[in-house]
């Protein structure tokens, strides 16, 4: 099967707005009640929320595509559109997914390849993302790809407080 990353296009903003909703909800909606999901994606998922970060220089969205649908998507940062302070001269990665009909076929793997090409190209020394302290599926796959935790920061999952530990990969 052929697999594909490219950029994610202005022209396809309704189509990350989907993928974005399905995968967040398949990872996290069984941790949290429907109230706090539908209230925290109707107000992080909205198409302008979106289209802005699209447009917000030094963030950058990408597709996965395996057999020319798409798989999932990333979301990187660099320098003043990271959400924290957490490496010098590093990548964020902000957000990692794969719909669930696409796991297992080594999609992630080639993903985080991805992110470490792009941390090379733009010059950085280390990537980092944070990750929710429950989600024991995505910390095994940040641990083996050598990921290790450098501190933790507070998510707010629609006033709902939640720890996410920052895990940064030196490149």
């Amino acid at each position: 099967m052929t697999i594909n990353i490219r950029p994610c296009q202005l022209d396809q903003l309704s189509l990350l707005r989907d993928v974005s909703i399905e995968t967040y909800r398949d990872t996290f909606e069984e941790s949290n009640s429907e109230a706090l999901m539908q209230q925290y994606l109707d107000d992080a998922l909205t198409e302008e929320k979106l289209s802005q970060q699209l447009q917000t220089v030094g963030s950058y969205f990408y597709f996965i595509y395996f057999a020319d649908q798409v798989a999932g998507f990333l979301k990187v940062n660099i320098d003043a559109a990271q959400s924290d302070d957490v490496a010098k001269d590093s990548l964020e990665i902000e957000r990692f997914y794969i719909r669930k009909l696409f796991l297992r076929n080594g999609l992630g793997n080639k993903l985080m390849q991805f992110a470490y090409n792009l941390g090379q190209e733009f010059g950085k020394s280390a990537v980092w993302l944070g990750v929710w302290e429950h989600n024991v599926p995505a910390l095994a796959f940040y641990h083996a790809h050598g990921f290790q935790q450098v501190g933790e920061h507070p998510f707010d999952m629609a006033g709902d407080l939640q720890t996410d530990l920052l895990l940064k990969r030196e490149l």
